[in-house]
């Protein structure tokens, strides 16, 4: 049986930059559990959902996505200024500092500490993987 969108699946995988090093796994670290998904439903990025329609169970590949099959270019519009005293008051801002953000509409993102004025902060709300081509060594495990 070949996978469909619709389909609810579960696959192990390894993600990696183009040297080589280990970004994410479902085999190793703290998440490690098989990646389950419903195809074409937007769960997973792009390129990844892609990839798996046609596969069959234990069957493996591999594939290298551009930053756009992937998280998308950087976008320098989401990199912005904003007032010091937004920041919790016991919370001391440093350069690298991840910061849990909400937007207008209410959701949440991770935003990166570029820079620290007296008054204000520099942060990007960019995905951290943004702008990053990516590999993937897959295995499907289930299909439902």
């Amino acid at each position: 049986m070949r996978i469909k969108k619709g389909d609810k699946i579960k696959v192990d995988y390894e993600g990696t930059f183009d040297d080589g090093k280990v970004f994410d796994s479902s085999k190793h670290g703290d998440h490690s559990h098989p990646l389950e998904f419903e195809v074409g439903k937007g769960m997973v990025i792009k390129g990844f959902d892609e990839a798996v329609v046609g596969m069959e169970l234990n069957e493996e590949k591999e594939i290298k996505l551009t930053a756009e099959e992937a998280y998308g270019n950087s976008d320098p519009k989401k990199i912005v200024k904003i007032p010091r005293e937004k920041l919790p008051k016991d919370q001391e801002p440093q350069v690298g500092m991840m910061l849990g953000m909400q937007t207008q509409d209410g959701k949440q993102v991770g935003a990166k500490i570029l820079e620290v004025g007296d008054k204000e902060i520099t942060i990007d709300l960019n995905h951290p993987l943004a702008g990053k081509n990516l590999n993937f060594k897959i295995k499907v495990i289930e299909i439902n």
